[in-house]
């Protein structure tokens, strides 16, 4: 025979069910309640940004190596390694150079000959940036004959164009830092070409110079766009398209 509970059981098994509904109903604590049921997962994983890094599915071809390659997860990586490297370098250099006190490169060979570590960090900063430009064409390559430009992901594409223009901006700006003759050269034909530009050359290659001709301000210029403009600007159009990825149904099949 069954056990009946007692009047004073029954009472507190009540209470601490309506303490439960109470507090974990939704609209209380959670804004839109928690998710009970597979569908309504997959709804939270598809509309968070967080959670477009872990999709709810993956499709078959998507785990083979030989479809992808992971070149698109090789360049975001080789982004987060450049972020932390340039971290580092931008503690012992100075974006200031003038007639007789080149500082930034001064700094430069410092950070190669006294800093602890200090060349080891330069070298994965440099050849990091070489493999992203290598790695970003070749993801583009790899998009490009697969045909997954076409729609719905033609959107997708178009922020993929802009992320391999902007990691070349990167590359190019970064190789000016360290300001010796290479680098002077390099500002020198790289703006002569921006003054090239239809309408609005001769103002842009003012920007770019921060004056009629090379100076201590163009390094300075350069120095924001690298460690400052450009990689904010990257860094919201990889939200874009890591975001785009999931919303088209992630990656593209075969043809």
């Amino acid at each position: 025979m069954a056990n009946i509970p007692s009047a004073d059981e029954l009472k507190k098994r009540l209470q601490d069910n309506v303490i439960y509904k109470s507090v974990f109903r939704p609209g209380s604590i959670y804004r839109k309640g928690y998710r009970d049921t597979s569908r309504d997962r997959a709804l939270a994983a598809m509309n968070n940004v967080l959670y477009h890094l872990h999709p709810v599915k993956v499709k078959r071809h998507g785990l083979k190596l030989t479809y992808t390659y992971c070149l698109g997860g090789t360049s975001f990586f080789l982004f987060i390694l450049l972020t932390v490297t340039g971290i580092f370098l931008m503690f012992f250099y100075r974006p200031a150079a003038g007639p007789g006190s080149e500082i930034a490169y001064l700094d430069m060979q410092n950070l190669r000959a006294n800093v602890q570590f200090g060349d080891l960090v330069r070298n994965m900063h440099r050849w990091g940036a070489h493999l992203m430009v290598f790695t970003v064409f070749l993801h583009m390559a790899r998009v490009f004959y697969h045909g997954a430009y076409k729609p719905p992901r033609e959107f997708n594409w178009v922020v993929g164009v802009i992320l391999l223009l902007v990691t070349l901006f990167l590359a190019f700006t970064g190789y000016l830092l360290p300001w010796d003759q290479l680098a002077i050269w390099a500002v020198q034909v790289g703006t002569s070409m921006a003054g090239f530009t239809p309408v609005f050359g001769q103002q842009i290659q003012f920007a770019l110079l921060g004056g009629v001709e090379i100076g201590p301000e163009t390094l300075l210029r350069w120095y924001v766009l690298h460690v400052l403009a450009l990689p904010f600007i990257l860094a919201i159009f990889l939200a874009v398209h890591f975001w785009r990825i999931r919303k088209d149904g992630g990656i593209s099949g075969p043809l």
